[in-house]
């Protein structure tokens, strides 16, 4: 432990101790009142503990499952890391490095300090307004250490919620140091959002791999861009730190950017057995989270700042950061420094109280960034003026917050911004070419593989074969798990009754020619709709598919905070992907059931139909596929979504892959399934596809 705050450490220790206990009861309890309810739960936070428990094993294409155990094994497994973490956040590719166009528009004398209004452009058209608190006095050729201040989610309207943080930038600059301090995305002068599956619905997100979290690492990679790039600042003694969204901010950036000395990142990280088993991510917004692609342990994204200077700051009534998951985040941490022999360069600091700075935190912060930027390792005694001041129900600021606006009116704004639709931008979508004639294995075969890597990672070669679960003897359905702690249903319907045909034999008469399986959502389980019924024949076994979260096994759905949802995509999945296994498991299950070489054909109707084509093209029992009116893109609200996946493909490229295998669309006048017919051509299978537009109804 560092020696300039050994006295730090003890406090931590005692008051850790006292504290690490969860809570007689959870702020965030589980989801109740649905069938499936339990059933999710339990399957979420299965996963989220295993990927916790193998926090320190190192990338499987370098170790296999060994653990690493040394300063060398960290660093080789580091260089993969950083690939995996950029894109994660969305910044794979990284955005170049472009012009910011730093901006001044006013200035703010006070007593021993200035403020700069300004705005940069952290990538063209998307802007970050910021004021910049530096000493009044600075001798000729002087270089300052600098802070990079990132905000936290203060609602401060048109001012933007940099200005609720103003008195942290005023004491950097009375003690000597340039100080940033960032508008966040939402929040900021230029309002956009964090919300967009919290909230709003936005699920195209998961498919895009767009996460605010990636806006705000990159706004501060930036930030510090501009910092070096002026001659009053140090470049090698840079800190960043920030409490709540900052500190999960802090993270982002100082993972990201070595640059980034020292961080004190404040109340900004738990873990995934907290966010997901204790359904603590209901208190966070999308900015706190990345998409978790490559299933890391989360302390691995604090992991990256080592050996670099770390204080992780908290408080011990911190209800969306409780202390169970601080304690197991500074031990992991410690854990990791030891391999480098910076065991004193990562610390604790654990204040008593609630989410919000105290005097404690404020002074120990302050006297952290002192010892490692400036070596001063002194006591901070001055650490509680200049604060915001409660008078009433009003709060008194050292400077008005309309003063620190770097656009006075919103007509200022500038007329070319991005941030309001930089969710539209941020990350590329990928434009495929159908593959040239001869050239179809090939090009499948690499869309496949990169979906594998980033879309359905850790799915094995072929989906096991779900299986058959007791059911009560008078049951309708059937019980099949298809993954462990996942139960779906299904149910055998009479092939002539589906057909709609009177007089038809009985199930048991038939003879069986082939397998209809028929993806069903939401209020479809009862029986065939009538477009199934009139494509079916007497000899097929026709079975009904509940996917999981649909009738008997659906879950408390509550927007915000979409629990369900937004954990999978912190466990580097999505429901859908689930649903797309349901398929193939279910498909695998009733293959083995019926004697002979049946064959296998999906059907699906709307979003569904997405899942039963997805499941053809990774399972072989399924040899044929029949849709009707499939989203023609994944950025269609009504699409099921694959995280990533618009970062390698979209429908018609998918459902090309189908070939050679027969493929059948019903579709709306209008839309245009040209790409298909290319593809299918491509592969010498133009005869296997069948375009039916639809009557308008």
């Amino acid at each position: 432990m560092n020696k300039h705050i050994l006295h730090l450490g003890w406090v931590v220790l005692m008051v850790s101790l006292s504290a690490a206990a969860p809570p007689k009861r959870d702020p965030y309890p589980p989801p109740s009142g649905s069938p499936g309810d339990e059933m999710i739960h339990k399957y979420l936070s299965h996963l989220a503990t295993k990927m916790e428990a193998d926090w320190l094993v190192g990338t499987k294409e370098i170790f296999g499952e060994d653990a690493i155990t040394s300063r060398e094994d960290w660093e080789k497994a580091r260089v993969e890391w950083k690939r995996e973490y950029f894109h994660m956040l969305g910044l794979d590719p990284m955005p170049p490095r472009t012009p910011l166009n730093p901006t001044i528009t006013g200035t703010i004398q006070r007593d021993g300090y200035v403020v700069d209004l300004l705005h940069f452009q952290s990538r063209p058209r998307l802007y970050v307004t910021a004021n910049l608190y530096r000493p009044a006095k600075v001798k000729a050729g002087e270089r300052l250490p600098a802070l990079l201040y990132v905000c936290g989610h203060s609602g401060m309207g048109r001012s933007g919620n940099k200005t609720a943080y103003q008195s942290h930038g005023i004491w950097f600059a009375k003690h000597g140091y340039v100080c940033l301090t960032l508008d966040s995305l939402q929040l900021g002068e230029i309002g956009a959002t964090h919300h967009g599956t919290y909230r709003y619905g936005r699920w195209w997100w998961h498919s895009r791999g767009y996460t605010p979290a990636g806006v705000e690492c990159l706004n501060g990679m930036r930030g510090i861009d501009y910092l070096i790039s002026r001659d009053d600042v140090d470049a090698s003694r840079i800190a960043v730190t920030g409490i709540s969204g900052g500190g999960a901010a802090t993270f982002w950036i100082a993972a990201a950017d070595e640059r980034a000395r020292i961080a004190v990142p404040v109340s900004g990280m738990a873990d995934l057995e907290c966010y997901v088993n204790r359904c603590v991510i209901n208190g966070h917004c999308d900015c706190m989270f990345l998409y978790n692609t490559f299933q890391w342990p989360w302390t691995r994204i604090a992991a990256l700042i080592a050996p670099r200077p770390l204080l992780l700051a908290n408080s011990d009534a911190d209800p969306i950061f409780p202390m169970y998951a601080n304690d197991r985040v500074i031990n992991r941490l410690e854990r990791v420094y030891s391999l480098f022999g910076a065991s004193g360069d990562v610390d604790a600091l654990v204040s008593v109280g609630g989410h919000a700075y105290r005097q404690d935190l404020r002074a120990q912060i302050y006297r952290f960034i002192n010892t490692h930027l400036k070596n001063d390792p002194r006591p901070v005694t001055d650490s509680e003026e200049d604060l915001v001041e409660k008078e009433g129900n009003k709060k008194k600021y050292p400077i008005e917050p309309e003063k620190l606006r770097v656009f006075p009116q919103e007509s200022d704004f500038p007329k070319d911004e991005l941030n309001t639709t930089i969710d539209e931008h941020f990350v590329p979508v990928a434009s495929v070419p159908a593959p040239a004639e001869g050239k179809f294995d090939e090009w499948k075969a690499g869309l496949q593989a990169e979906l594998k890597r980033i879309a359905l990672r850790g799915w094995p070669q072929r989906v096991p074969a779900g299986k058959p679960l007791p059911s009560p003897t008078n049951a309708a359905d059937e019980r099949l798990e298809s993954q462990e702690h996942v139960e779906v249903r299904i149910r055998r319907t009479d092939p002539g009754a589906a057909a709609g045909k009177e007089g038809a034999q009985s199930i048991q008469a038939v003879k069986i020619e082939r397998i209809v399986l028929v993806v069903t959502g939401e209020g479809a389980f009862e029986r065939p709709s009538e477009w199934v019924r009139s494509l079916c024949r007497p000899g097929d076994a026709v079975y009904l598919l509940a996917p999981r979260g649909v009738g008997a096994t659906r879950w408390t759905r509550k927007n915000p905070p979409n629990y369900v949802e937004r954990s999978h995509a912190l466990l580097g999945r999505t429901v859908d992907t689930g649903r797309v296994w349901d398929v193939a498991a279910t498909a695998r299950c009733l293959r083995a059931r019926h004697p002979g070489e049946l064959p296998v054909v999906a059907f699906g109707e709307g979003s569904d139909a997405l899942l039963a084509a997805y499941a053809g093209l990774w399972e072989p029992e399924i040899v044929e596929v029949i849709l009707r009116n499939p989203p023609l893109s994944h950025m269609d609200p009504a699409a099921p979504q694959f995280l990533n996946i618009l970062r390698v493909c979209d429908v018609p490229d998918m459902l090309g892959m189908l070939a050679p295998r027969p493929l059948t669309i019903y579709h709306a006048k209008g839309q245009d399934w040209a790409k298909v017919a290319k593809i299918y051509a491509a592969a010498g299978a133009a005869d296997k596809l069948k375009l039916h537009a639809l009557p308008v109804e």
